[in-house]
């Protein structure tokens, strides 16, 4: 079942050490003025994510200047640069502070690396506010960079106020053909204002269900298990989402048979998983 990380100084905030997670590393990294960091991920390809800020990324010598393009999260869309497997990386903050996250899975292909602008990001509108499900999911690494990484999927989720995601219920942890696929999920939650929650949910068809109640900053590990998620009325919530695939790229969900129905009522489903195939 999944593992609740709370907003903590602890660095990184997941990486191979996790008794949950196999596949995927996830840590944020918060520059002051002209300050820089520097890591090498020698088991996991990466993406460096800017959520505010303006910063200068060196992969392998190669650099990439003047990413981003937001003062936060909820003013734009990310700008982003792909790091494979084991590459040297230098995160410099131009002129002003800036927060990174970098979002990891374990890859053995080692790729160029590259960057996805705002411009270059995949956005799909999900749900409505009549059925309190209404959220935009964007793909920073999703489909249009098939053949250039390994099975690392990152997205950023913005859910209205009052609304579900992740929902219907569905579940990605089983391996079965056109069915559905086996992914690691991991959850970074954010709200606007930062006073908002939300509810993560999590249960299998047999098992037991947790409930945890998810804050600004709160990090949620999904292993297995069906795991839908609510943000309170009068807070707009975010999801910074990491997916990464045991066996292949593409994810495929699959629905609780219960509320298999609700997918012809939300509009949207069936683009949202086409997205992600």
């Amino acid at each position: 079942m999944p593992e609740f990380i709370p907003r903590s100084e602890q660095r990184p905030i997941v990486d191979t050490s996790s008794t949950t997670l196999d596949l995927i590393y996830f840590d944020l990294v918060t520059l002051a003025s002209n300050e820089q960091d520097i890591r090498r991920l020698p088991a996991h390809e990466s993406l460096y994510v800017v959520l505010s800020g303006q910063v200068d990324i060196e992969v392998d010598g190669i650099m990439f200047e003047a990413v981003g393009r937001r003062a936060d999260i909820w003013r734009g869309d990310a700008d982003s640069v792909y790091a494979p497997v084991d590459a040297k990386v230098r995160i410099s903050a131009r002129g002003a502070a800036a927060e990174v996250a970098i979002a990891g899975g374990l890859c053995d292909t080692r790729y160029e690396p590259f960057r996805v602008t705002p411009d270059e990001v995949d956005a799909v509108n999900v749900g409505s506010s009549d059925t309190h499900s209404q959220r935009r999911i964007v793909h920073l690494l999703g489909q249009r960079q098939n053949g250039r990484c390994g099975n690392l999927l990152v997205s950023e989720l913005y859910a209205g106020e009052g609304c579900w995601s992740g929902y219907p219920p569905h579940k990605h942890d089983t391996e079965d053909g056109d069915v559905e696929t086996r992914h690691e999920e991991l959850y970074h939650y954010r709200f606007q204002p930062e006073t908002g929650f939300g509810s993560q949910i999590t249960y299998d068809e047999d098992g037991p269900v947790k409930i945890l109640m998810t804050r600004n900053g709160d990090t949620v590990l999904v292993d297995r298990g069906y795991h839908p998620t609510v943000t309170s009325p009068g807070h707009r919530g975010y999801i910074f989402t990491i997916l990464v695939g045991k066996h292949r790229r593409g994810l495929i969900q699959r629905f609780d048979p219960a509320h298999q129905h609700l997918t012809k009522t939300i509009p949207g489903i069936d683009a949202m998983r086409d997205k992600f195939k």
